[in-house]
């Protein structure tokens, strides 16, 4: 009987939960750096306001630049903030956020191509994103420190 209120009051507390916001992803702001084996990846991104995070990616080896994106995070007409990314400056695709807690979110768009799947989490100075399809399978993944 205790374990079926617990458990009716939790679906209680989750719908009574307010949706997500673009502010919940505040912990994503700052300046990310990866630097391995002569190669280096760096994301930024601004704390939200106006309802968007603005970002942008950018790797390479040395001194030359193999890729950029510009990446932002806003809400979506249905209201649910969205992931948009534009690699190498071509038109944005957008995914959706399906999931998030405190340090962490996840955006999916199962008509994409590749990725389908974007997950980032923080811990501390660390930042963690993942790109993969819908299942999960292909995974990419880059670990951030925070300059």
């Amino acid at each position: 009987m205790k374990a079926w209120i617990a458990a009716g009051l939790g679906v209680l507390l989750a719908a009574a939960s307010p949706a997500a916001r673009v502010d919940d992803l505040a912990w994503l702001a700052g300046q990310w750096v990866r630097e391995a084996d002569g190669r280096w990846t760096e994301e930024s991104w601004t704390s939200p306001r106006g309802g968007v995070l603005l970002g942008h990616s950018r790797s390479g080896r040395g001194d030359a630049l193999r890729a950029f994106e510009f990446l932002r995070v806003q809400a979506g007409a249905d209201g649910v903030p969205a992931y948009i990314a534009q690699p190498g400056g071509r038109a944005p695709v957008a995914f959706a956020l399906v999931r998030r807690d405190g340090m962490s979110a996840t955006f999916e768009n199962a008509a994409h191509d590749y990725p389908q799947r974007i997950i980032y989490v923080r811990d501390g100075d660390t930042l963690t994103a993942t790109i993969s399809l819908i299942d999960g399978s292909k995974p990419m993944r880059w670990t951030f420190r925070r300059r």
